[in-house]
This record gives C-alpha cells, sequence and structure tokens, in this order.
C-alpha cells in the first residue's frame, strides 16, 4: 500500500439524539445523504451490522469496508483498498466521535472533518 500513515481524532457536538445519530451512521439509505464526496456500490444493506461489507469510491480511489462491529452506540469499519486501517465512530446525545487510523495517499484527517461537519449539517435540517 502507498501512503503513509496517518491517524486522526475528533469529537464534535451535535444537536441531535443518539437515535437520530445511529440512523444517520447505521442506515444506508441516510447514510449516502451526508456522506458527501463518496459514491456507494450497488447492493448496500439495509442497515449495516457486523459482518456486513460495502464499497465507496473517491473519484478513481475505491476504499472496501468490512463492518467488524456495529452497536446502539459504536460502528467499527475496517478498511482496505484507497485506505488500510479502521475507522471507529461513537455516539450519545449530542455528540459524535470519529476514530480514523490507515495508510492513504488521501489526506485523512481534512476528509473526516468534512465528513462530521456534513453529519452536523445533516442532522440539522432534518430535525423537526
Amino acid at each position: 500500500m502507498l501512503g503513509t500513515i496517518q491517524q486522526s481524532q475528533l469529537r464534535i457536538e451535535i444537536e441531535a439524539s443518539a437515535d437520530a445519530i445511529h440512523n444517520s451512521l447505521l442506515l444506508p439509505a441516510q447514510l449516502e445523504k451526508w456522506l458527501v464526496g463518496q459514491s456507494f456500490s450497488l447492493g448496500m444493506p439495509e442497515k449495516l451490522t457486523s459482518g456486513s461489507n460495502f464499497t465507496t469510491a473517491t473519484g478513481l480511489v475505491q476504499i472496501h469496508h468490512h463492518v467488524d462491529v456495529a452497536k446502539t452506540n459504536c460502528l467499527r469499519l475496517l478498511l482496505s483498498g484507497g485506505i488500510d486501517g479502521f475507522h471507529e465512530w461513537y455516539w450519545g446525545e449530542g455528540w459524535v466521535q470519529s476514530r480514523l487510523e490507515g495508510i492513504s495517499i488521501l489526506p485523512l484527517n481534512l476528509g473526516q472533518t468534512l465528513s462530521l461537519l456534513s453529519l452536523r449539517e445533516f442532522l440539522r435540517n432534518t430535525r423537526g
């Protein structure tokens, strides 16, 4: 794998319930609405569960995701392809935390920051 070893951990406050955050991360129909800059493979499951697999593409770079853990308040994805590593998500009432580690030529911290901001905006616009 070409690239550098990168690590990034971010936590932000989000005006949303833990259930709303859960649905935004584990239901692909919602995930596709806020995860900007990525296209998803066909045949996504209705809900991400442990053992699920899917592929996203950022431009020509494909990233394969294997759902290692999917619980009420956490999601752990094992990544390969454009990123070799893992992405963990934890959340609760009004907050979400993301930890990303891997080898990649992509700027992981920038992508992670943009994803969290996009999630926050999506949840802000879907409240009510």
